[in-house]
């Protein structure tokens, strides 16, 4: 099947600073935001060619992961970097979302970056690109400002917005609302048999159409999707993951029936944040926050332990033995996993503090933090009446802290809300599903999951795949990369990295190609 064909976007064009400011909308976080109109466009150096075309890559998500090599591949044809084959390289990236959005369920007001603007898409790798987040406060016009703040860490809204800012420069090759399904073997060299090109399936979330395209090389950064507990019911209307807390927890209430009570599960940095925002979002709302452990615990940023993060370290990480790079991780989880900034740890006990000032008694407070609690199932309340404002949920907890008192074993106790909100991570292996129909391609049959080799590509068995084509793997790599592997910290870095194993110069029997 030849692919379908889609008209191109228009190319995008130079604007003056008039009709910049005159497609910019501010919204109620006074970020400016630009209109999807055709004046408003940005371009880059990478350039729409046909669909039916074999691209050169074509990457499966267009996040931060995607963006960074998409930044990294623009700055070096920008510097006309020699060892780039091609020089006008046909790429596409396809992304599931309908516009490029990072983490929109947790930009909440107020909510800060966990790691130094400096470490953006780009400044780690090339200070001068024009996509560092210095030149976009520039472009702004919110340099001088940003100074005053004294900060290296930005509001989450704004260095969302700068990433939507990068982005809009390479709309002419990205395709919006497109769920990339599978990639699969589409044409093999016929003396060895290897692999030469790769066919994408993808279908639009919108209208259900699908659409196959052929590419040389496939880059997969799906992201993560939400994580959650075996006791949570699927596609619940009442239990949302904490990504969707800022688009999706107002629309669940009318506003003359706002929720009552509410129960947020976790003890990191998004649990954290949740808990810490109902207040303002639901005013006069109870909310509880259960934990399995015994108290909120700060995330460890010093500076030597923050070394885990910087690009050089991964090198340390994949060529450990596996067993100490398992032991060497898990140690330095501190850094990232159930853990909490201690400026928002110490906002949070200031408030609940105050709570000891305004009620006598702790039944009465608006917030609990509820320690050694675990779930043990979720049930949902009848109501014979259907205005009625009674709780929606019951949820049966253990409580743990009873181990230490008169009773040996932790006791059943039972909390009613109308929203559970859980905090429960990410899993991170869209890979898996999507690249199915090459499994059998792996160098073992034995081998349940992809591995990749230090420049991020899949390691498919001898001879399988041609040298000039292959499969790589972005954000899915925790285990043989290390924690940043995950995170923005090294992007820009890693960008570079990739689009020099894709497509820098390569050499076949000693001859540069």
């Amino acid at each position: 099947m030849s692919p379908h064909a889609i008209p191109p976007s228009p190319t995008g064009s130079q604007t003056s600073i008039e009709d910049n400011m005159a497609n910019m909308k501010v919204d109620q976080d006074g970020i400016g935001r630009r209109s999807h109109s055709k004046a408003a466009s940005k371009t880059s150096h990478l350039r729409r060619h046909p669909d039916n075309d074999i691209q050169d890559l074509i990457c499966a998500g267009f996040g931060p992961a995607s963006l960074a090599v998409a930044v990294a591949l623009h700055d070096a044809i920008d510097a006309e970097d020699p060892n780039l084959r091609p020089l006008n390289p046909k790429v596409r990236f396809l992304e599931r979302q309908q516009h490029f959005a990072w983490h929109a369920g947790m930009l909440l007001p107020g909510a800060k970056m966990q790691i130094s603007f400096l470490k953006d898409m780009a400044t780690l790798r090339n200070p001068r690109s024009e996509f560092t987040f210095l030149n976009y406060l520039h472009r702004k016009n919110r340099l001088v400002a940003f100074t005053n703040l004294s900060t290296f860490l930005p509001q989450r809204i704004e260095y969302e917005d700068y990433m939507r800012w990068c982005a809009d420069h390479f709309e002419d090759v990205v395709e919006y609302d497109q769920d990339v399904e599978s990639v699969e073997p589409a044409s093999t060299d016929a003396a060895t048999g290897a692999i030469t090109s790769f066919r994408i399936l993808s279908a639009n979330r919108t209208t259900g159409q699908r659409t196959e395209r052929l590419a040389k090389h496939v880059l997969i950064a799906a992201g993560g999707r939400p994580r959650l507990p075996d006791w949570v019911p699927r596609h619940h209307p009442r239990i949302i993951h904490s990504s969707q807390y800022a688009t999706t927890a107002h629309k669940l209430f009318p506003p003359d029936k706002p929720p009552r009570s509410i129960a947020v599960i976790g003890a990191g940095q998004s649990a954290a944040e949740v808990f810490h925002n109902l207040p303002s979002r639901f005013p006069g709302c109870k909310s509880h926050l259960l934990i399995r452990g015994s108290a909120l615990r700060p995330s460890d940023d010093s500076p030597f332990v923050n070394e885990v993060f910087d690009p050089e370290r991964v090198d340390d990480y994949y060529s450990q033995d596996p067993v100490l790079r398992a032991e060497a991780i898990a140690q330095d989880k501190a850094t990232n996993y159930g853990v909490v900034r201690i400026e928002l740890l110490e906002e949070i006990y200031a408030s609940l503090y105050s709570q000891r000032i305004q009620y006598p008694s702790d039944a009465e407070w608006p917030q609990r933090i509820l320690n050694r609690r675990s779930i043990s199932h979720v049930e949902d309340l009848p109501s014979s009446n259907p205005s009625s404002c009674s709780p929606h949920l019951r949820l049966h907890i253990y409580n743990a802290s009873s181990a230490f008192q008169a009773t040996p074993s932790p006791q059943l106790e039972t909390l009613d809300v109308d929203l559970v909100i859980v905090a429960s991570g990410y899993l991170r292996n869209a890979h898996e599903e999507i690249l199915a129909p090459l499994a059998h391609f792996r160098p073992s049959s034995k081998s349940s999951s992809w591995q990749v080799a230090r420049d991020y590509r899949v390691q498919f068995r001898e001879g399988a795949v041609s040298e000039d084509a292959g499969v790589w793997l972005q954000g899915c790599n925790e285990a043989t990369h290390g924690l940043s592997d995950t995170l923005l910290s090294i992007l820009a870095v890693r960008g570079g990295e990739v689009v020099g194993s894709i497509f820098g110069q390569k050499e076949v029997n000693g001859k540069a190609r």
